[in-house]
C-alpha cells in the first residue's frame, strides 16, 4: 500500500504513465476525504476504518489538556484508540506479518517491521538526522545499504524527491529481505511544491512525473515479486489565496495569554481563556470556560476567511465529537488557511518561529517550506550555520520567514469535487468500485485476503 501524498484524479494523465499502467491493469476510484483532511487523521482513518470520533486522531496535533501543552506530530501508536488493520488481519492468520515505512504513529505499533524519522537532539542544541526502527538494527542496515536518510529533504526548504526516493528504496529492501504479507509505504514528494507553488503552477507536472517514476519503479519490482498493489492519497491540495491569523484575533479580544521570556512571547495555553491549534484549513479552538463559548463563537464567525464554526452538534455531524477536539472547530473558507501566529509585534516572535521546528510551534507552519526571501545571501547563511554545527558550536538555523502569503497551496477542508480529492488505485480488479469513503480502505485491504 503506497501513499502518494497529494495525488488526485486531476493530476493523473500525461505525467503519470507508470500509475496509468496500474489503473489499466486494475482500477481507479475517487475517494471521499475525512475532516480534517490532514495527514495524521487521514492515515489513521484508512488504517482503522473509523472516523476521528472513534480513533481519536483529530488532527496532526491537539491540546493535551492534562499537560496544558499543544503537541503536534507525536509518534506513539498508543495514541490511536481503534483497532488497526494489522491487528484485524492477524486475528485470522497468526502467520500474518506487516511492515510500516514512514506512515505516522509508527513507533511501538504492533507490526513486525517499522521505520520512521526520529531526529537526534544532543544536549548542545544540535539537530541531527536519525531514524527509529523496529527491529532496532533495521534502520542501521538500511542506512549502510542506502546511505543516510535525507532528513532535511523530508521537510523544510530543501524538501524534494530525494526523501521519497530513499523511502521507496528502503521499501524494496524490506520487502526483499522479509516479504511481509502487508507493507505500507509513504511517499511525500508531491506535498511540497503543491504547497509552495499551488496545484495550478506549470512546474507541478514535473513533480508529478518525478513521483510517478519513483513509485513506478517500486511498483514494477513488487509486482514482479507477485505482490498486489494499492495506491492511496490523503487529500487534495487547493490554491491558497489568503490566510487567517486566528490566534491574533483571539489575543486582541483578551482570550489568548502569552508570557514573555528573553524578550520573546510564548503562548501560555493553560492560562488562556481561548486559543486555536491551527492545522491547515482547520483549527481546534479550546475554550476554558463554558461561559465564554457563545462570545468566542460570535467572534470567530465575524473573522474574514472563516466559513463556519462547529459546536457540539456540528462536531458530531462531522465525526469530530471526541474529547481531544476543541470545544469549537473552525473551518476556513475556500482558499484560506490558518496560521499559528499569536504575537502582535513580530519583534517578539519566539526564536523558533524563524526555524524548522514542528514540535515547538503550537500549530502547523507551511512557511517552513521557504527560505526567507529577505535574506541577502541565504545559502551563505545556511553554509555558515552548518559549519558552526560541524565545529560543535551552538547555532540557530534561523532562515524561515514570517510571510504566510508565500504559501500557494493548502488543504484540510473537504475537497470541492471528487476529482480534486484523494484517490485509490489498485491492481486487484476484484475490489473495483468507482467511489468510496476513506474509512472503507481498511475493509478493502481485508477483502484482499478473503
Amino acid at each position: 500500500m503506497i501513499n502518494i501524498v497529494g495525488l488526485t484524479p486531476d493530476l493523473m494523465g500525461e505525467h503519470t504513465p507508470r500509475l496509468n499502467d496500474l489503473v489499466n491493469d486494475g482500477f481507479m476510484a475517487t475517494m471521499s476525504d475525512v475532516f480534517p483532511a490532514v495527514t495524521c487523521t487521514a492515515q489513521v482513518t484508512m488504517l482503522t476504518g473509523k472516523l476521528p470520533r472513534d480513533h481519536g486522531i483529530v488532527g496532526n496535533g491537539w491540546y493535551f489538556r492534562d499537560l496544558a501543552e499543544v503537541m503536534l506530530w507525536r509518534q506513539s501508536n498508543q495514541l490511536v484508540q481503534a483497532e488497526q488493520v494489522w491487528d484485524t488481519l492477524r486475528r485470522g492468520n497468526p502467520e500474518f506479518s506487516c511492515a510500516q515505512l514512514f506512515w505516522w504513529f509508527n513507533m511501538y505499533a504492533n507490526v513486525d517491521y517499522s521505520v520512521t524519522p526520529r531526529p537526534i537532539y544532543p544536549a548542545d542544541g544540535r539537530k541531527l538526522p536519525g531514524l527509529y526502527s523496529s527491529p532496532a538494527d533495521l534502520q542501521e542496515k538500511l542506512q549502510v545499504r542506502l546511505g543516510d536518510f535525507p532528513l532535511f529533504n523530508f521537510w523544510g526548504p530543501a524538501s524534494d524527491v530525494r526523501s521519497s526516493r530513499w523511502i521507496a528504496e528502503a521499501a524494496r529492501e524490506v520487502f526483499r529481505a522479509h516479504r511481509p504479507c502487508l507493507q505500507f509505504v509513504y511517499l511525500p514528494h508531491l506535498d511540497y511544491n503543491l504547497q509552495r507553488l499551488g496545484p495550478r503552477h506549470p512546474d507541478i507536472g514535473a513533480d508529478v512525473a518525478a513521483i510517478d517514476a519513483v513509485a513506478g519503479e517500486l511498483i514494477e519490482y513488487l509486482r514482479g515479486e507477485g505482490a498486489a498493489i494499492m495506491v492511496v492519497s490523503e487529500y487534495g491540495i487547493e490554491t491558497a489565496a489568503g490566510h487567517v491569523n486566528i490566534n491574533q484575533h483571539l489575543r486582541e479580544h483578551g482570550y489568548l495569554t502569552v508570557r514573555e521570556t528573553l524578550g520573546w512571547e510564548l503562548l501560555d495555553a493553560g492560562a488562556s481563556r481561548a486559543f486555536a491549534v491551527a492545522d491547515h484549513q482547520a483549527a481546534h479552538v479550546y475554550v476554558r470556560e463554558s461561559a465564554d463559548l457563545r462570545k468566542v463563537t460570535r467572534l470567530l464567525k465575524q473573522i474574514p476567511g472563516i466559513e463556519r464554526v462547529l459546536g457540539n452538534e456540528e462536531k458530531a455531524a462531522w465525526g469530530l465529537d471526541h474529547a481531544r477536539s476543541g470545544e469549537l472547530v473552525v473551518v476556513a473558507e475556500p482558499a484560506y488557511w490558518f496560521t499559528y501566529y499569536y504575537w502582535l509585534d513580530e519583534a517578539k516572535a519566539p526564536d523558533f518561529a524563524h526555524t524548522v521546528d514542528i514540535h515547538r510551534k503550537p500549530g502547523y507552519d507551511p512557511v517552513e517550506l521557504f527560505l526567507d526571501p529577505d535574506l541577502p545571501w541565504p545559502r551563505a547563511k545556511i553554509a555558515w550555520r552548518v559549519l558552526q554545527k560541524k565545529l560543535g558550536m551552538r547555532m540557530l538555523m534561523d532562515v524561515i520567514p514570517l510571510q504566510p502569503q508565500l504559501v500557494k497551496g493548502t488543504h484540510g477542508r473537504h475537497a470541492a469535487t471528487p476529482m480534486q480529492g484523494p484517490v485509490l488505485i489498485s491492481s486487484n480488479r476484484a475490489l473495483a468500485r468507482e467511489h468510496l469513503p476513506m474509512q472503507d480502505v481498511k475493509g478493502l485491504i481485508c477483502q484482499h485476503w478473503t
